[in-house]
């Protein structure tokens, strides 16, 4: 096992931070319900309008909910970014995003819709994936338009689960001939469903999101599709499987990696991937880091990781 060493900072907060056990989901969802019903609430500097939203679902589907946060008393047209949650493809909503919606809206002055996609394994893979291309299609539409968004220039963000579905959603709608995305912003992605990084192997204990949890998450989001580790996954939903020419000609990306993260590795390689198929990728990695760290407000490493995802928001998108 590699030796745990965090940002000093990070240290305390860790040991705080209840161990995730996906044995029993049911639990486990109530202790995230619990954990974002104390989370704080963000004060943003200037006026938002926020909405829910429902829009039109895929075929024999039902509509998915959606969140708008918009800077409010602006008129000209403005970039959109879809926000996909984390949460191991079985956990998270709307309240999850929150406060980064509220705060990328702020501070970015871009529209924000975050998207409350159907979890597994009540829905295993593609539902949730295409209820997010659901939403790309609606708000790259009329949908957009009616918020005052500049179509043409639509960004996707995730984290975690949240970031493979939108390292998934850019491949599937370019596949498709779908909406054009021009940004995706991939933090701490999970796209690799076959578990062989050494971080995966070096790293089972890390705070907030632990290596045994994994075989669970792809076990519920892959029901009825294929075996884990197979040869039968599709690419859409493990974008690490892609080959080389499958990535070329997508939307720049900007990629986040944590040190002390299983997930690391994949994301780091994912990244890699991207750069060898000619996609202008950007690769970010903290180091002393657990995963998504920035979500623990109050620490200067997470102001940190919170300036930097502004800044290519900002730039990527035109903001």
């Amino acid at each position: 096992m590699t030796d745990i060493v965090l940002d000093p900072e990070l240290v305390g907060l860790a040991a705080a931070i209840p161990p995730m056990d996906l044995t029993d989901l049911a639990a486990a969802r109530e202790s995230e319900r619990h954990i974002v019903a104390h989370l704080a609430a963000y004060e943003s500097r200037t006026p938002l309008t926020v909405r829910d939203l429902l829009v039109p679902g895929p075929a024999h589907a039902p509509d998915v909910p959606v969140r708008v946060y918009a800077p409010a008393g602006r008129t000209e047209p403005r970039p959109a970014l879809l926000y996909l949650h984390g949460g191991a493809y079985v956990m998270g909503s709307l309240a999850l995003t929150d406060t980064p919606a509220r705060q990328i809206a702020d501070r970015a002055g871009v529209v924000v819709v975050a998207v409350d996609y159907r979890l597994a394994p009540e829905h295993p893979y593609p539902a949730g994936l295409e209820d997010c291309y659901a939403a790309l299609g609606w708000l790259s539409g009329e949908g957009g338009a009616a918020l005052g968004v500049d179509t043409g220039r639509i960004g996707v963000l995730g984290e975690s689960a949240g970031g493979g579905l939108a390292a998934a959603l850019t491949l599937l709608s370019r596949d498709r001939g779908g909406p054009r995305l021009i940004a995706q912003f991939l933090d701490a992605p999970t796209v690799d469903d076959r578990l062989g990084t050494p971080s995966m192997r070096d790293l089972p204990d890390a705070p907030i999101w632990q290596a045994r949890n994994s075989v669970h998450s792809w076990r519920h989001y892959l029901k009825g599709t294929a075996e884990p580790g197979g040869p039968d996954v599709p690419v859409h939903a493990a974008p690490a499987r892609a080959r080389v020419r499958d990535l070329a000609g997508l939307p720049p990306a900007w990629t986040v990696a944590y040190q002390i993260d299983p997930t690391r590795d994949e994301g780091i390689d994912y990244a890699r991937l991207l750069m060898r198929a000619g996609v202008p990728t950007e690769l970010h990695h903290y180091s002393g880091a657990f995963h998504v760290a920035h979500v623990i407000p109050g620490t200067a490493i997470g102001e940190r990781m919170i300036a930097d995802r502004m800044e290519a928001i900002c730039r990527l998108l035109g903001a």
